[in-house]
């Protein structure tokens, strides 16, 4: 009784650490014609066509964007891949490799990476969507 009491306490509170996914709309014509509605939480991105990429660790916070320092969520992926998303187009034409995302005022921003290094600004990014 005791353990089945401390299962489901210790579940509970598992539950309420995990944070939900935030559900994102398309707010550029860029997101609307490619990835649809998101889903994004720390373990990964969900797309409208139920395409997921899981991220690997979070490996920076900051990062230039347009010259100006932002705070920013950056991830490895954690098995890079260029997924197949709404009519046949690819989130970004090559294996993304890092996935950075970031609130700006009303929008979300995710920028996506295919190089080896840790991104430190917009600079070679392969593709930038726009959501809210």
């Amino acid at each position: 009784m005791f353990r089945a009491r401390l299962a489901a306490l210790a579940f509970m509170l598992l539950s309420a650490l995990t944070a939900a996914a935030e559900t994102y709309t398309p707010d550029s014509n860029t997101a609307q014609a490619i990835t649809g509605r998101i889903d994004l939480d720390d373990a990964g991105i969900t797309f409208e066509n139920g395409a997921h990429m899981a991220f690997g660790e979070r490996v920076a916070d900051t990062l230039i964007y347009f010259e100006k320092p932002v705070q920013a969520s950056v991830y490895r992926i954690a098995e890079p891949s260029d997924p197949v998303l709404l009519n046949g187009n690819s989130f970004c034409g090559q294996p993304v490799t890092y996935v950075a995302t970031w609130a700006d005022g009303k929008d979300r921003i995710v920028i996506a990476y295919n190089g080896a290094d840790v991104p430190k600004s917009d600079e070679g990014m392969c593709a930038l969507y726009v959501y809210q």
